[in-house]
């Protein structure tokens, strides 16, 4: 079965999977997954200017990863928690795409005539 991916969830799915290209914004994903964190928080483990992370968390954020709440003068990340579940759906709907084409191609390999190897 083959779905339909619309205009629009292709680029949510560049955008997504753009944003998780980078090693360093990856590192901020997985800190995140753990709970949420100010940009400090997200930074110093990585060695990383506060600038930059705000760069790298703007584009998890622009791909709809993370969300961002600011308290005073500190702004604080978490997770999207259904961001990651459309990215499985598209992988899972892949494989079911792959195991369909093999059990079609076992499907026909097992109807071919076998041919005799001694003659």
């Amino acid at each position: 079965m083959t779905t339909h991916i619309t205009q629009a969830e292709t680029s949510q799915i560049d955008r997504m999977f753009q944003a998780l290209a980078d090693p360093s914004r990856r590192a901020m994903v997985e800190r995140l997954s753990r709970g949420p964190a100010s940009v400090k928080e997200l930074a110093s483990p990585i060695a990383m200017a506060l600038p930059s992370a705000v760069k790298h968390l703007k584009v998890l954020e622009d791909g709809g990863i993370v969300h961002s709440t600011k308290s005073g003068r500190v702004r604080t990340y978490r997770m999207n928690p259904t961001a990651l579940d459309f990215i499985g759906q598209w992988v899972q709907q892949r494989e079911q795409a792959l195991n369909i084409a093999f059990d079609k191609l076992a499907q026909a390999m097992a109807e071919l005539p076998e041919e005799d190897e001694e003659a």
